[in-house]
């Protein structure tokens, strides 16, 4: 741990991720779609919500332990569902879910993870979440439906906003597109970072797990970036969300809520919880901040399902403003991101640890004893 003895917040994991994550990998994390406008504002519109500090309140005992989904947790946090998390570090996804169990906060598992859902389970035997793409071949969705049953997760999160994917104009520049191009820049870069290298030779995870070799006819990863160039559905419909919760059976988060419309929709179709989230700034650019949709969603579903929230949240300020405006939990991704770029497993764990502490020092300026006390009364003008 003496590595990271001198990091005091997300920002200082972040630098160090960057100079030990290859180009390619980090830019990844560390980007919006077109403009990156939206990316940005996810960050500003948070900040602008100013604290209402209070003194002479008795805050001495005090906690910031919730609950998700029915499942108690150490603060109001989950590990979002991040695509190519084992490309930021070795086996990254294991890494995180383990650091996320022993910290006692929700893992969750992208499609698009390098480490299969057999291998987070095998890994941790502890029940996570799996987040799920809608893709035209019906019958890999239902086979994926059933692994993660297999897998014992205690939850399946359907993610609605990437029916058609944005152009992020640094993944092009980098040749990370379908299919992949490994330009001379990137070889070059690759071999300025020797430890990610000689970590990644180690590990036999180094494809899309939940995918390669379950999919029909795809095997490798020139089968893969043919396959998915082709899975983009832009016929979903609520009928398909009613299908997934039938087949599912048991707790559904629906992601990508961005109004409220589609928030008491999700409700009708099984949703048990609803995300507000514009995928981190990396679909739509141009559209508001999460945070800024937040209250208009609470206040349509009511006390009918959870509202999370997810995209622009580093610290654990954040994770109080979201819990003040009416959500139940929070979603980090690129916070974790950079803290499994940085050290790993270690690196997740202390990127956990920051945000308690800021969350719990925030509590305590703010004459907060619970997490559940958090209400627009804490934040100015509100």
């Amino acid at each position: 741990m003496s590595a990271l003895s001198h990091i005091s917040c997300v920002e200082d994991l972040r630098r160090m991720a960057r100079g030990r994550v290859p180009r390619m990998f980090y830019d990844y994390v560390d980007a919006g779609s077109w403009s990156e406008s939206t990316y940005r504002d996810n960050e500003l519109a948070l900040a602008r919500l100013k604290f209402q500090a209070r003194v002479a309140v008795d805050v001495q005992q005090r906690s910031t332990r919730s609950s998700m989904l029915g499942q108690e947790v150490t603060m109001p946090v989950a590990l979002a569902p991040v695509g190519l998390a084992g490309m930021i570090w070795a086996d990254g996804e294991m890494l995180a879910a383990r650091a996320a169990k022993r910290f006692g906060v929700p893992f969750s598992l992208s499609t698009m993870s390098i480490c299969s859902l057999e291998d987070v389970a095998a890994h941790i035997r502890h029940p996570f979440w799996f987040q799920l793409y809608m893709m035209r071949d019906r019958e890999f969705v239902a086979r994926l439906i059933e692994r993660a049953r297999a897998a014992e997760c205690s939850a399946l999160i359907l993610t609605l906003d990437l029916a058609v994917p944005a152009r992020r104009h640094k993944d092009i520049r980098n040749g990370l597109t379908v299919p992949l191009s490994p330009t001379v820049r990137n070889l070059v870069h690759l071999a300025s970072r020797p430890r990610w290298c000689m970590d990644m030779l180690r590990t036999p995870r180094r494809t899309f797990g939940n995918i390669i070799g379950h999919a029909n006819d795809v095997n490798d990863l020139k089968s893969f970036w043919k396959w998915s160039a082709g899975q983009f559905d832009q016929t979903v419909s609520w009928a398909d969300v009613e299908w997934v919760k039938r087949l599912w059976g048991g707790k559904l988060i629906v992601k990508g809520i961005m109004n409220a419309e589609d928030a008491v929709l999700a409700v009708r179709s099984g949703a048990d919880a609803v995300v507000v989230s514009n995928h981190g700034g990396r679909q739509l650019d141009g559209a508001a901040a999460s945070i800024e949709v937040l209250p208009e969603v609470v206040q349509a579903v009511g006390q009918s399902v959870e509202v999370h929230l997810d995209s622009g949240v580093r610290s654990g300020q954040d994770v109080l403003r979201a819990c003040a405006l009416g959500a139940k939990g929070v979603y980090v991704g690129r916070p974790i991101l950079y803290g499994l770029g940085a050290s790993g497993e270690q690196g997740v764990s202390r990127t956990l640890e920051l945000l308690q502490d800021e969350l719990d020092l925030t509590m305590a300026l703010c004459g907060l004893r619970g997490v559940e006390e958090a209400g627009m009364h804490i934040l100015r003008g509100r």
